[in-house]
């Protein structure tokens, strides 16, 4: 009688990996609340037996409900509103009624605060958005709740050398590039002075604008010279404090590049001041858009904030139920808007 060939089981698996039915379970179902180096001794018994999880099984870990905590910045910024917004529908649309997704309002400028907040999240959430602060603190909340096989996603903002599941968010030094190439032909040949307007230098992303402009800059239009870069905290009575001091102090510049918000403040600034440089901004938004209309910003750099909000909860969805994702579906590209091509 020939013998029937070795089917291995959970158990099996559990026993090899040396941990609970219980915890083996969760790591092949891919729920949190399971430290990092017990995934990967239970992740290599599946391999070492050739453990296969059982469609049924699948099937009813894919209907089990999941609470997560999005972290947003506290402040003024239209687009942040937005976003959140577009978070709740897609956790109501993209989450299938099965992602019950808390929006809490931190403040990211403050890395010890925010890194607070990813550890406080951690403790009522099986999953976290995060838009990002880079800072070794933040970092530090990020890998600790990672240990715990809490998924975090970062949105907008990265933490690249934290242990974050996944990005979701457009390119931002090509955001950047795409800006010295709009002001480098805006301003023309004669401009010599720019401006740069960031949130904070502790944003991924507004740092990485910064770097890929001032790359460009350098290379394709070297005559053109960063003279000042301002912080304005995403906030327009900040921004333009911050800009009255600058201007008071060099004079005005040839162009602007505001890689965050407070585009209203920047303007009232140089309006007050008699300028009018060439200005590219962030994002299409209340505050942005009669601005662009008006002609006081000569183009906007944007990014998609419904796309963006879906993608991070398919991601995460997908992190919690261990299913797959489309990095193409994923992918948030960048466009230019001028006032010829205005939504309508």
């Amino acid at each position: 009688m020939p013998t029937l060939p070795f089917v291995p089981t959970l158990r099996d698996v559990a026993r090899h990996a040396e941990v609970s039915l219980a915890t083996a379970d969760r790591v092949v179902n891919r729920r949190p609340g399971v430290r990092a180096s017990t995934i990967e001794r239970v992740e290599e018994a599946v391999r070492v037996l050739g453990f296969e999880r059982h469609a049924g099984a699948a099937a009813l870990a894919r209907r089990e409900s999941f609470r997560a905590v999005a972290l947003l910045p506290r402040g003024t910024n239209p687009f942040i509103a937005r976003l959140a917004d577009e978070l709740h529908l897609a956790a109501r649309l993209q989450g299938l009624r099965r992602l019950d997704l808390s929006i809490l309002r931190t403040d990211s400028f403050e890395p010890t605060r925010l890194a607070e907040a990813i550890r406080s999240a951690a403790g009522q959430a099986q999953g976290i958005i995060a838009i990002g602060l880079d800072d070794p603190l933040v970092t530090a909340a990020i890998d600790a709740v990672a240990e715990t096989g809490i998924p975090v996603v970062s949105l907008v903002s990265d933490v690249p050398a934290s242990r974050r599941r996944h990005y979701v968010g457009i390119d931002n030094r090509a955001a950047g590039r795409v800006a010295a190439s709009l002001v480098g032909r805006f301003a023309g040949r004669g401009a010599t002075r720019a401006f740069v307007l960031l949130g904070s230098h502790a944003l991924r992303d507004h740092l990485d604008r910064l770097d890929g402009f001032r790359d460009a800059l350098g290379r394709r239009f070297p005559a053109l010279e960063i003279a000042a870069i301002v912080e304005g905290h995403d906030d327009a009575a900040r921004t333009e404090t911050a800009m009255r001091e600058v201007l008071s102090g060099i004079g005005m510049p040839d162009a602007v590049y505001s890689a965050g918000a407070g585009a209203s403040g920047l303007v009232a600034a140089l309006r007050e001041r008699g300028g009018s440089p060439v200005v590219v901004a962030h994002e299409l938004t209340d505050e942005t858009h009669p601005l662009l209309v008006s002609g006081a910003i000569d183009a906007l750099i944007v990014q998609d904030p419904g796309h963006e909000a879906r993608s991070a909860v398919r991601v995460l969805m997908a992190a919690l139920t261990g299913g797959a994702i489309s990095e193409d579906q994923e992918r948030i590209r960048i466009e230019i808007l001028l006032p010829d091509n205005l939504p309508k």
